[in-house]
């Protein structure tokens, strides 16, 4: 049986059951996550007892009748309350497939969770998946030691030097939150992001807030000044914490404090005993410089895999054709789905 779940208490129950869940499978991220004309939808199917789970936002397509569905930013893909092995993979997909097509869906996409199991196996035979580039990631599980010992030489002087420059303190009353918001802002301007990533401050507010998962914002304050010298927020859902934003103020790039706000979230990761600190790819998942300030931190990389799915083909390229507007290049041929490309 396949059915749609839009309330927040069967979504949260269905989500608790599961083997493994990251905070970005949970309703309060969905609806934290999402942009105008995006619905919040979690796709359950059950089977003997046992479930999978998709989490998706569906979306309408303009001058259409027909919608498709995408992920949230971050890391979903399906999930599972018992290794799939026993379930009838078959029956699934067609059901799935079945529930697209009564839904008027044309075209699937979702970002898949390098850290859970199953993923690919409950979406084998429907469209494909593709690994755009790796996300670096701390085994928490290592000693403390040997996870400094990772780091490149470089770094572990960079931060021990910031230590004696910036005290760290939790963002946890209002006018520290509003800091790190500001200079999240101030960072995206400096890298010219799209205007997507400025999240306005009920983002901020709703992942603070709910209860689904654990926020926390670390603030390195300069010791000399008593400025807000750089801020991180990171996210905590049962053994995996997420490195999710960080900002810096332009008079600190010199000594940039992320970095030590990131190594002291290593540190606490390790005492409550999660097991992985990841930090992430590039942009667009490219070997960046963002990407090698990842990767100083540890050597450990995992793929970063995506799903691409289109349920009617045929009514999917008549979409592509009818945007006459789109200027081929490597880059929107690789677009998915194409006919959003430039939106």
């Amino acid at each position: 049986m396949i059915e749609i779940i839009r309330e927040k208490e069967i979504w949260d129950n269905l989500v608790k059951k599961c083997d493994f869940a990251d905070f970005y499978h949970t309703y309060d991220y969905h609806h934290a996550a999402k942009a105008n004309g995006e619905e919040p939808v979690l796709i359950h199917y059950s089977e003997n007892g046992k479930s999978i789970v998709l989490p998706l936002l569906f979306r309408k397509i303009h001058l259409s009748i027909y919608k498709d569905a995408t992920s949230v930013y971050g890391y979903p893909g399906p999930i599972t309350n018992d290794t799939p092995s026993d379930f009838n993979i078959n029956l699934f997909q067609k059901e799935l497939n079945q529930c697209f097509k009564e839904q008027k869906i044309i075209s699937v996409f979702s970002r898949l969770n390098a850290f859970i199991p199953y993923q690919e196996s409950c979406l084998l035979k429907l469209g494909n998946t593709e690994s755009l580039g790796s996300v670096v990631y701390i085994d928490l599980d290592e000693t403390i030691d040997k996870q400094w010992k990772l780091y490149n030489r470089r770094l572990r002087t960079y931060i021990n030097k910031s230590r004696t420059i910036y005290k760290i303190k939790n963002a946890d009353i209002p006018a520290d939150l509003d800091s790190f918001i500001e200079l999240y802002y101030e960072n995206m301007r400096r890298v010219k992001a799209n205007k997507a990533y400025f999240f306005d401050k009920k983002y901020f507010l709703d992942l603070i807030n709910s209860s689904d998962f654990e926020t926390e914002v670390l603030l390195a304050i300069s010791i000399k000044t008593g400025d807000v010298a750089g801020g991180a927020m990171f996210i905590k859902k049962n053994k995996i914490i997420q490195y999710h934003l960080s900002g810096a103020s332009q008079r600190y790039l010199d000594l940039n404090p992320i970095k030590l706000l990131i190594d002291e979230m290593r540190i606490r990761g390790k005492q409550e005993h999660y097991s992985y600190l990841n930090l992430g790819g590039g942009v667009g998942a490219k070997e960046d410089s963002l990407f090698y300030f990842k990767s100083g931190f540890s050597k450990y990389t995992l793929p970063f895999k995506v799903w691409k799915y289109k349920v009617n083909p045929t009514i999917y390229e008549d979409l592509v054709q009818q945007r006459n507007d789109i200027h081929y290049s490597d880059e929107t041929l690789q677009y998915f789905p194409r006919y959003r490309v430039n939106q």
